[in-house]
């Protein structure tokens, strides 16, 4: 069964930054494209970043391109979402997930809350 556990969300002001980590089991990581996704009350959960099996190619969705960073480790199965100049409307629970063009592979974890404050 294939688990991922975030962590690493908070409460930062605009303009701070946050490193949020995912831990996935349950799948070969170093062969699947992965992503962060997220969502916040009475939407619907959004693409955010994906990278590929190998890190050799991002994408971002406008709305944070510049100023966040995913990455991942292979070998300890973990990706991560580097975000900086953070701004009120980042607040959201953020998800990672396998990622097949911008849609979500597998089932959700509880994802990380990350509250931004004017």
């Amino acid at each position: 069964q294939v688990q991922f556990v975030e962590s690493g969300g908070g409460v930062v002001q605009a303009g701070g930054s946050l490193r949020l980590s995912c831990a996935a089991n349950g799948l070969t990581f170093g062969s699947y494209r992965m992503g962060w996704f997220r969502q916040t009350p009475g939407k619907a959960r959004e693409f955010v970043a994906a990278i590929t099996w190998n890190g050799g190619t991002t994408d971002y969705a406008e709305a944070v391109e510049g100023r966040s960073t995913i990455s991942r480790d292979n070998g300890k199965g973990t990706l991560y979402l580097q975000m900086d100049n953070l701004k009120p409307e980042d607040t959201a629970v953020y998800y990672c997930n396998g990622v097949r063009g911008t849609e979500a592979r597998f089932g959700w974890g509880l994802g990380t809350q990350v509250t931004v404050s004017a």
